[in-house]
C-alpha cells in the first residue's frame, strides 16, 4: 500500500511526519538547515515546543561561505594559457597594462581584460591590380605580400585594423613605381628592380604608420599584359627574345672566328718569317760557295769550267728516262734506248765505252741516270759550259 493512500495508520513519510501529518513546511526546512550551519560555526539556535518556530540566527556564516566559494572561482576564471607562438596583451579598464609571455598566467576578471597575437605566424596576401605605366600601357601586375606580426601593441592598439592598412600601402607602393616605369621595364626588363622598389617604398609606409607588421618576403608573380592586346605583346616578347638569341649567337661566332683568324696570321707571318730567313740563308750560301769557285777557278780554270759542265749536265738530264752518249772525236750523238733496259734488267745497265777509254761525258751522263750526286750542283748559273768566269 502506498503511504499516501486513505486510511488506516501509514508510517512516516518523506518529510519525516506522523502517518496522518500532510507536507513539511517549507519554513521549518531552512528553519533545520540554519541550525545546522550555526553549529557547525559553533553558533546557538533555540527551538520551541510543540513544532514552534526557532529563534533568529546569525546570516554571517552563509555570507562567509559564499564569499569563499565565489574568491575560488573568481580566481580560478582569473587563469589564461598562452601558447607558445603567441604573445598577450593584458588590459586594465581598458588601458594597456603589459605584455605577457608563453605560459599559463593570470589576470583579474572583469577588472582586466586580455588579447593574444601569434607573432610567429607567416601571414600573406596577394594583390592584382591594372596599372597605367609611364609610357600609357596598361599592364596587369600581381603582387604576393608575406609578413608577421612584430610588436602585438600598436598591432591591437595603435592602429584600428594594420593589416588592412597594409593592403592599401602595398597597392599605393605598387601603383607608384609601375607608374614610373615603362611597359617593358614591367613586363621582363626590370622586374626584380620594380619589386625591390615597392618593398623598400611598403617598408618605409609600415614604419611611418606604426601598424607593429614586418615584411618578411615581397613577390612580382605575375605581369602581363591586358587579355586584348595580349596575343600582340607575346609576338613582340618572342621577337625580343629572337633577338637576343641571334645576338647571342653573333657574340659566340665572332668569339669563336676573331681568334681561328688571329693564329692564322700569326702562322702565316711565322711562315713568311722562315721563308725570308730560309731565303736569306740560301742566298748567303751561293754568295760563299761562288766565291770559293771563283778561287779554285783562278787556280785551275780548264779543269773548273769542264767540272761545272758536267755538274750542269747532270742536272738536266737527272729530271729525263733518256739518256745522250757522247763519242770522242764522233760527229753525233748515240741514242741508247735505256728505257727498255732499265725496264727489263732492272736498272742494272752498262753504259758502252769509246775506243779511246772511258768518256767523261758518257759517264757522268750515266751516273747521272742513277741519280748521282750532281744534283746539288750550281742551278741556272752554270747552266752552259763556255761560260766565262771572271
Amino acid at each position: 500500500m502506498a503511504w499516501n493512500e486513505p486510511g488506516g495508520n501509514k508510517p512516516k513519510d518523506p518529510w519525516g511526519g506522523g502517518g496522518d501529518q500532510g507536507p513539511p513546511d517549507l519554513d521549518e526546512a531552512l528553519k533545520n538547515l540554519k541550525e545546522k550551519i550555526n553549529s557547525v560555526f559553533g553558533g546557538k539556535g533555540g527551538k520551541s515546543g510543540g513544532g514552534g518556530r526557532s529563534g533568529g540566527g546569525s546570516p554571517w556564516p552563509v555570507l562567509i561561505i559564499a564569499v569563499v566559494i565565489g574568491v575560488v572561482v573568481y580566481g580560478l576564471v582569473g587563469f589564461f594559457q598562452v601558447d607558445q607562438r603567441e604573445r598577450a596583451v593584458v588590459l586594465r579598464f581598458g588601458e594597456y597594462n603589459r605584455t605577457v609571455d608563453p605560459g599559463l598566467r593570470w589576470r583579474a576578471p572583469i577588472i582586466e581584460q586580455y588579447e593574444k597575437v601569434d607573432v610567429e605566424q607567416n601571414r600573406r596576401y596577394e594583390i592584382t591590380e591594372a596599372m597605367l605605366t609611364r609610357d600609357t600601357n596598361i599592364v596587369s601586375v600581381t603582387l604576393q605580400v608575406q609578413y608577421q606580426v612584430l610588436d602585438p601593441i600598436p598591432f591591437l592598439l595603435k592602429v584600428a585594423r594594420p593589416e588592412v592598412i597594409l593592403q592599401h600601402a602595398t597597392s599605393s607602393a605598387l601603383r607608384h613605381v609601375v607608374g614610373t616605369s615603362t611597359m617593358d621595364d614591367v613586363l621582363k626588363d626590370n622586374r626584380e628592380a620594380i619589386r625591390v622598389q615597392v618593398r623598400e617604398r611598403l617598408d618605409e609606409y609600415l614604419n611611418r604608420y606604426d601598424t607593429g607588421l614586418v615584411l618578411k618576403q615581397v613577390v612580382l608573380d605575375r605581369t602581363q599584359a591586358p587579355d586584348a592586346v595580349r596575343d600582340a605583346f607575346d609576338d613582340v616578347s618572342r621577337a625580343k627574345e629572337d633577338e637576343d638569341r641571334f645576338k647571342k649567337e653573333a657574340e659566340a661566332y665572332r668569339n669563336a672566328v676573331i681568334p681561328q683568324a688571329r693564329g692564322e696570321a700569326k702562322r702565316l707571318e711565322e711562315e713568311a718569317e722562315a721563308y725570308r730567313n730560309r731565303l736569306i740563308d740560301s742566298a748567303v750560301g751561293d754568295a760563299e760557295r761562288f766565291s770559293d769557285l771563283l778561287t779554285e777557278y783562278r787556280k785551275a780554270p780548264e779543269v773548273t769550267r769542264e767540272r761545272l759542265y758536267l755538274e750542269t749536265m747532270t742536272e738536266v738530264y737527272s729530271a729525263t728516262s733518256k739518256v745522250l752518249v757522247d763519242v770522242d772525236n764522233g760527229n753525233s750523238l748515240i741514242y741508247l734506248p735505256l728505257e727498255q733496259l732499265v725496264k727489263g734488267r732492272g736498272g742494272n745497265v752498262k753504259v758502252p765505252e769509246s775506243k779511246g777509254g772511258a768518256n767523261p761525258a758518257s759517264s757522268s751522263s750515266a751516273g747521272a741516270d742513277d741519280g748521282g750526286s750532281g744534283r746539288e750542283a750550281s742551278r741556272s748559273l752554270y747552266s752552259t759550259p763556255n761560260r766565262e768566269l771572271r
